[in-house]
């Protein structure tokens, strides 16, 4: 008799997926399917093919959005939706109960006026984003009666081996080098990798309904308190500079043309608002996030350290 359930993760060597498996090791049986696997690992047209046995499956695996600009098209759809159709059949066919796709907020909007919540009408722009829905509404199409099916939309992740912009912001701050944007007060959600983690296993040890929920933690952080944060982990005092915005906004411009540190399109990603609602997931899992915003984020930036 199987004591541990068999959780089937794709995407395990990525940054999610390893603090996924470090989180859920202990209680549960993890089987990694791989594009490049190890011995003790599935492969996809293995898993595709044969009746690997499992209880749920958690869908990490996918195209991330190319900052670079470096991608075609056709490469979000292959992975981000054609292999989920592959996965999301092999699944219903089997004998387990549960699927987790790990959506993005951004299949529903690349910017946000007000607060993002469930009920928001879809509207992506870029590859990306459309891929993600275009998996979501294909699922969605397909909801089996006898299995749970879930879909979660995380906005920006952070954590232990996070790569990306918060080490940039991260190195300028531990170099001592100030910051100037101080003048620009937006709000941005964050989801630290520990709160996402909880979540999905919180799905895995109960019976929810199947669904789409947004995931973040509680409360928005401006860039400015981001700074004061990394400052604070540091043990230096924070170098905030408020430059009046025309001047950032004219020198950005100039950034478009000239190789300088900031243009229009880095200034807008670090002073945009993205606030993304929560209140639906704690709702209806009748759950509180173990870790708050700012000490999520802490920690992350104590990893940083290392």
């Amino acid at each position: 008799m199987r004591i541990k359930k068999i959780i089937a993760i794709t995407g395990m060597s990525g940054f999610v997926g390893q603090n996924l498996n470090t989180y859920l090791e202990d209680n549960y049986q993890i089987q990694s399917i791989s594009r490049n696997p190890s011995q003790r690992e599935w492969t996809y047209d293995g898993f595709l093919k044969d009746s690997f046995e499992y209880d749920s499956i958690v869908h990490l695996a996918g195209k991330a959005h190319d900052l670079k600009k470096t991608s075609g098209e056709s490469e979000y759809f292959e992975v981000n939706f054609e292999l989920i159709k592959k996965l999301y059949h092999q699944f219903l066919s089997s004998n387990a109960t549960q699927f987790i796709y790990i959506s993005s907020v951004k299949a529903v909007a690349d910017t946000v006026e007000s607060v993002l919540t469930e009920e928001a009408i879809p509207n992506p722009i870029t590859a990306y984003g459309k891929s993600k829905l275009m998996a979501e509404n294909y699922i969605l199409e397909n909801l089996p009666s006898d299995k749970k099916v879930y879909i979660l939309r995380p906005c920006m992740i952070h954590g232990p081996g996070n790569k990306g912009n918060l080490n940039l912001l991260y190195a300028l701050v531990s170099k001592g080098i100030p910051y100037p944007l101080g003048a620009y007060d937006n709000q941005r959600s964050f989801l630290s990798v520990v709160n996402l983690c909880f979540i999905i296993e919180s799905l895995l040890k109960n019976d929810f309904p199947s669904g789409v929920y947004n995931v973040s933690d509680d409360g928005a952080v401006s860039t400015t308190e981001l700074i004061e944060l990394m400052a604070q982990s540091l043990g230096k005092k924070p170098q905030i500079w408020n430059i009046k915005k025309s001047i950032i906004g004219s020198f950005a411009k100039i950034g478009d043309v000239l190789p300088l540190p900031i243009n229009t399109e880095r200034l807008q990603k670090l002073t945009e608002n993205y606030v993304v609602s929560n209140h639906k997931i704690k709702s209806e899992l009748g759950i509180d996030l173990p870790l708050s915003s700012k000490d999520g984020l802490l920690k992350t930036f104590e990893s940083f350290k290392k």
